[in-house]
């Protein structure tokens, strides 16, 4: 049976390892704002993101790099060294949306495969195979397209790999076309500075024809199109606003059986390079799973679930992929920009494992939840500094003393402390120790 790939985004080179060690098979990155997003781009430069490279390649792994801006006239000489200098370290794809763009990758780059982005909105057969024709190893679908169009795509032009989004962010335009960032912040989206204006909490104001005056309006306010009897209401909470149109978090982790049963997809990729280490830990590892309980005949989609709702999210769609939106009526969330997940990060793992560095108040003798990377060895054992322990298919961590780097003994620690705490044995690097914001978790 032919193994789908997982594909994790990397933000910097501490989420690309993470990303890796927690079960991702390839991730995806970029230099400059060429890769489509500036904040992400900034965080690696040509020789961390080889460090990246070597990596991944030395656990036999592979790193994708994004070069899916869109340029303009001025920036053409500056694309073309670009394109020279990222070939020369190596990556195993160059991700590119424009059909120019594609044509100087294979002029100056021949040797490296071309990934075809979303941003290019591949969604039938016709532009496939332009595509296809122009030598792109592979499609990242549209969000917008089906299975079933993915499925007819992949029985005319079968060489032709394909990847579809499985989870993240969603944009409320058509992948990435939307110009309102731009209008209101002077920020492109589809040339990485998207300030996410969909996201914003909108307060309401009707003008006063006395005075000419705006005004704020509170209540609930009712649109409708002219040649359209539909009335749409929009409701504003008081001190918070209204979300007019932010978009759910894609999330097709119930739908990976159906998906991996049609045979067209050869790759799922995971949204959200300017997200936290632990969210590319965690999708890593819970979508890993997923993908190794098909293999093994078996599917939990509750365990899957539940995992990630222990992260920061909008609510959860599963977008377009299985049906159309309007078959449904829960793809925006009209209440918060984004919602606290189940769990909060107590701590984040050192590298070298010896330690933590803390990310929420711990006290002595707090029980901590260890999220290591699938099949790790974690040890149990208790001595002076804490107690390792196993319940059930779950390890946890209560330290009975919080000593520093620099030896100094506390009673509490708290997020932003400078220091690593000690742990009582080594773990996994950069594993992660959570507690539960809702009891009975």
């Amino acid at each position: 049976m032919k193994k789908v790939q997982l594909l994790s985004p990397a933000g910097n080179l501490t989420k690309l390892k993470i990303a890796l060690d927690f079960g991702a098979d390839a991730v995806y990155g970029g230099v400059s704002h060429f890769s489509l997003r500036n904040r992400a781009g900034k965080n690696f430069d040509f020789e961390t993101f080889e460090q990246g490279i070597s990596y991944a390649h030395s656990k036999n792994k592979k790193v994708y790099a994004a070069v899916n801006g869109f340029p303009f006239n001025h920036q053409i000489k500056l694309l073309e060294k670009h394109i020279s200098q990222m070939a020369e370290i190596k990556p195993d794809a160059f991700i590119i949306a424009a059909p120019g763009v594609v044509r100087l990758a294979k002029k100056l780059a021949p040797q490296i495969p071309i990934h075809l982005s979303t941003q290019a909105n591949v969604l039938n057969i016709l532009d496939a195979e332009v595509f296809y024709e122009m030598g792109v190893k592979r499609i990242v679908a549209a969000r917008e397209m089906s299975l079933k169009d993915a499925i007819e795509i992949k029985k005319h032009l079968p060489d032709l790999e394909i990847e579809i989004f499985v989870h993240g962010s969603m944009c409320f335009a058509f992948s990435g076309r939307c110009l309102i960032s731009s209008l209101q912040n002077g920020r492109v989206p589809n040339r990485g500075s998207c300030a996410n204006d969909c996201r914003f909490d909108y307060e309401y104001y009707v003008k006063d024809h006395e005075n000419d005056k705006l005004i704020p309006f509170t209540n609930e306010l009712y649109v409708k199109a002219p040649d359209n009897p539909a009335m749409i209401r929009i409701e504003e909470e008081e001190g918070v606003g209204s979300h007019i149109f932010n978009s759910k978090d894609l999330n097709l982790s119930g739908h990976l059986k159906e998906i991996l049963d049609s045979g067209a997809i050869d790759a799922l990729k995971i949204e959200g390079r300017t997200k936290s280490t632990y969210y590319a830990g965690i999708t890593a590892r819970t979508y890993k799973m997923a993908l190794q309980d098909y293999y093994e005949n078996k599917f939990r989609p509750e365990l899957y679930q539940n995992e990630l709702n222990t992260l920061k999210n909008r609510g959860f769609t599963d977008g377009y992929i299985i049906r159309r939106p309007y078959e449904k009526l829960d793809t925006q969330n009209h209440f918060t920009a984004i919602s606290e997940g189940s769990f909060q990060v107590s701590g984040e793992v050192l590298e070298n494992g010896e330690a933590f560095m803390c990310k929420y108040t711990t006290k002595k003798g707090d029980t901590l939840e260890i999220v290591a990377p699938l099949d790790s060895q974690i040890p149990l054992i208790e001595n002076e500094i804490g107690k390792i322990y196993q319940v059930n298919e779950k390890y946890y961590l209560t330290l009975h003393k919080i000593i520093t780097d620099e030896d100094k003994e506390l009673d509490v620690i708290h997020s932003g402390n400078i220091h690593s705490v000690k742990l009582p044995a080594k773990l996994p690097s950069y594993s992660f120790l959570r507690v539960p914001l809702i009891q009975g978790i």
